[in-house]
């Protein structure tokens, strides 16, 4: 039987593929697996805000139809990256173990938010990265800065910037586990929903892909990351929208945490709940209408 998997072109997009590849062959011998890379807008529009252009939608676009039409059998995406519906006949055939969801301050002689001088320039393409250092540091001066992670390292480097922000389980994926900076906690700096998991698509009415994908599936990373994608859902969350979630899974127990901030880091609101894991999209839900009617919709929207 030959699979073929869908992704990003880029060193980080490769380097899951390949991981859920591994998986497959682990999982279901004999088998053949390929990896079928393409480019997608959202790789190529890199001198340009996602704001601008249109939202994290660009990075699956290509991909989708590819599965759409059957060019491929599955697709591999950051499950940041997804948009919180998905196109018809599509679903998420299975998630994988969480990697550390954690941001990282990447810099030279990073310690603490107090090793940052005053008026530097940060590095960034998130609004919700960009939001929360402004909270802490509200002196601190943002610059669009987008690319795959060796692009962002590689321009840090040229120098203009003091600082930039990468997600730590890309790092960890890419083995750049030695760069210099400081790993955030996610009690001072929520991550995105759904940051560190890898999700594989597939098509609805593909029943032996979605059978060969049930061994690989983690079921408290999907409990989490439903979680946290009913809450960006519930806020209809977009580009133009700083929004942090995370959710755990501690013996059936359910744990959620989520913030909204305007984009200057002037004025946030905040949710932490709990409940059972098995009410885990509902707690998503419920989390993020309560804030929604909270903050108001000019606040989401504004």
């Amino acid at each position: 039987m030959k699979i073929r998997i869908g992704t990003r072109k880029s060193p980080l997009a490769l380097a899951q593929a390949e991981e859920v590849r591994q998986k497959l062959l682990e999982s279901r011998p004999p088998l053949t697996v390929e990896i079928v890379s393409m480019s997608t807008t959202g790789d190529r529009l890199v001198d340009q805000s996602l704001t601008d252009v249109g939202g994290k939608g660009l990075f699956t676009k290509e991909i989708e139809e590819a599965l759409q039409d059957g060019r491929v059998d599955l697709a591999v995406h950051s499950m940041k990256d997804m948009p919180t519906v998905l196109p018809d006949g599509l679903i998420i055939g299975c998630m994988l173990e969480r990697e550390d969801p954690r941001d990282m301050l990447v810099g030279e002689g990073i310690n603490s938010f107090s090793d940052i001088e005053n008026g530097a320039i940060i590095g960034t393409s998130a609004l919700r990265r960009s939001a929360q250092l402004l909270m802490k540091r509200p002196d601190l001066q943002m610059a669009l800065l987008r690319g795959n992670v060796q692009t962002r390292l590689k321009k840090l480097e040229q120098g203009g910037m003091r600082a930039t922000m990468l997600a730590a389980a890309g790092l960890n994926r890419l083995g750049l586990t030695d760069i210099p900076g400081m790993l955030l906690s996610i009690d001072e700096f929520l991550p995105a929903v759904a940051q560190g998991a890898i999700g594989v698509e597939c098509r609805k009415d593909d029943a032996p892909i979605r059978d060969l994908l049930a061994p690989l599936a983690h079921a408290p990373t999907e409990i989490a990351v439903n979680c946290e994608r009913a809450f960006l859902r519930a806020l209809d969350g977009s580009c133009r929208t700083p929004i942090a979630g995370h959710a755990i899974i501690d013996d059936g127990k359910l744990w959620f945490r989520g913030l909204i901030i305007k984009p200057d880091g002037s004025a946030h609101h905040a949710i932490e709940v709990g409940g059972k894991a098995a009410d885990a999209q509902a707690i998503g839900e419920n989390a993020g209408k309560e804030l929604l009617a909270k903050a108001g919709k000019d606040f989401i929207h504004a």
